[in-house]
């Protein structure tokens, strides 16, 4: 099995805990679990910066004196946009289930800065269509590039039944500036943790570099993660399965700015139509 493919714990309902030092990596810290109604996670985020993304049901977050509550959380990630919950370094906070079975992953990155907590909201998420015909996906921004924090971002990608995503190929591994001071490539470790819309369903993805001394394709199924430590990572989903992927992505910037495969930039500009079945969530499906 691939180095890259982490599958979920069994019978655990913290199903993925992965610190940077097992990753093998600096930043990134990722964790999946899921809570009964009313259980709560009471903690304090040390010298990390939290993402909590809810994946499916309800909760409600105290801290730094305030108050959020998702409310219309959605069922799973195939029934609306996701809420992101962002807290900085050494705040004391307490996450309150409010629904069963309710979904959420958590991003961990060390900073050593102080920025607002804030819940970003269905509503508050921007939708992006990239690519064209059997390349056309759906991009929704929790922590964009620019979003008042240190390190992290995250987005949600929606990908068809049998289409490609993350494509043409690219990579944030070499940080590079322009010139004119313009940041051309950052240098970023990423996670890719899936859910599909069927049980047997799944996604096959390649994470390559130029002189292929990494160059691996993985078959990914549900709730399971595909490290990105380098390299080019396109996605290709499973034809008959919507393939759902959440990115937690953090390193040299904040941003999201890559280099693309140039074996395959000519694919740029050829597509001749959009995919009819995006969107597939709004956030008005949120219940």
């Amino acid at each position: 099995m691939s180095d890259l493919l982490i599958k979920p714990r069994a019978n655990d309902k913290t199903y993925h805990s992965l610190t940077a030092e097992q990753a093998g990596w600096t930043y990134l810290n990722f964790e999946a679990k899921i809570l009964d109604v009313n259980e709560q996670i009471s903690d304090n985020t040390g010298e990390h910066e939290y993402c909590i993304v809810l994946l499916g049901g309800n909760f409600k977050v105290e801290a730094a004196g305030q108050t959020w509550e998702t409310r219309n959380g959605r069922k799973d990630v195939f029934s609306g946009i996701g809420h992101a919950m962002y807290l900085s370094r050494n705040t004391n906070f307490t996450l309150t289930a409010q629904s069963p079975s309710t979904d959420i992953a958590i991003c961990k990155v060390a900073s050593d800065e102080d920025h607002p907590p804030r819940m970003k909201h269905p509503e508050e998420a921007a939708i992006e269509y990239r690519g064209g015909d059997n390349a056309n996906r759906q991009i929704n921004s929790l922590l964009e590039p620019g979003f008042d924090c240190h390190k992290i971002v995250c987005v949600e990608v929606y990908t068809p039944s049998g289409n490609w995503s993350s494509f043409p190929a690219h990579k944030h591994d070499d940080r590079k500036v322009a010139s004119d001071g313009t940041l051309i490539e950052a240098n970023l470790e990423e996670i890719y943790f899936y859910k599909i819309d069927k049980p047997q369903g799944y996604a096959i993805q390649q994470v390559y570099t130029d002189d292929r001394s990494l160059d691996e394709i993985v078959r990914v199924k549900n709730n399971e993660a595909v490290l990105v430590p380098k390299g080019y990572h396109p996605v290709v989903a499973g034809h008959g399965y919507h393939v759902y992927y959440l990115n937690f992505l953090a390193g040299s910037d904040q941003s999201l700015a890559n280099t693309s495969d140039p074996d395959h930039d000519w694919i740029y500009g050829t597509w001749k139509g959009s995919d009819p079945r995006l969107p597939i969530v709004t956030a008005k499906m949120n219940v």
